[in-house]
């Protein structure tokens, strides 16, 4: 992890989530996930004003939202919770040959310095062979993201290792959807239950909606 990800301990015996935090920790599989529809009319008009990639805005609107609540910048390391100050993206960009690389992308305050940042780091990863891995892939400060634009999906699963000590939100967006007047894509959210449950979740889905509505 990179020595400039910081990061405070909860006290957990002051946390009023210490028995939760226990309770889902122990479990084999400590994730829960669900699957919205994201209303995507005023983020694709934005974006085709603007010029800009709509899948980058919507993987940075997951980014800020993620960084506004802070359920989302909890992690555990040694088998503790911790805070990040600020949390980044990890995700999946697809090569010429559709097979795909991991790529890291720090975030930013704004969109356009966000995109400044991305760039870089976009070019060096499909330069990697394989999956493209590196330290910063496997930053704990971050929230893992892909993006499934050919499937209209109603759910979706992760692979897992059950014995790797996994904390890491992972947030899936799918095939932009036009229905009349109406404009969805569906987006999969799935968090470690020891550091959040529903509520904190519906916080993160109604601030991602206010982004894409730039009703923030």
């Amino acid at each position: 992890m990179s020595e400039s990800a910081k990061y405070s301990a909860l006290d957990l015996e002051k946390w009023p989530r210490k028995e939760h935090f226990e309770f889902f920790s122990a479990m084999e599989e400590p994730f829960f996930g669900l699957t919205v529809q994201l209303d995507m009319r005023k983020a694709y008009q934005y974006c085709k004003a603007k010029a800009y990639s709509l899948s980058m805005y919507y993987l940075y609107a997951a980014a800020w939202a993620s960084n506004e609540v802070e359920s989302f910048r909890y992690r555990i390391v040694d088998n503790k919770p911790v805070v990040f100050e600020t949390i980044h993206l990890n995700a999946v960009q697809l090569r010429p040959d559709k097979s795909f690389v991991f790529t890291y992308m720090p975030f930013a305050k704004d969109f356009e310095s966000f995109l400044k940042l991305a760039e870089p780091e976009r070019k060096a990863a499909l330069d990697r062979a394989g999956l493209g891995i590196t330290e910063d892939t496997k930053r704990l400060d971050s929230v893992h993201y892909s993006v499934l634009p050919w499937i209209d999906f109603s759910s979706l699963s992760h692979a897992r290792s059950f014995s790797f000590p996994d904390s890491c939100p992972k947030v899936s967006f799918g095939k932009l959807v036009t229905e009349g007047d109406q404009m969805r894509m569906p987006c999969a959210v799935h968090v470690h239950h020891g550091l959040m449950d529903g509520y904190h979740l519906g916080q993160f889905l109604e601030k991602l909606q206010a982004f894409l509505d730039q009703s923030r």
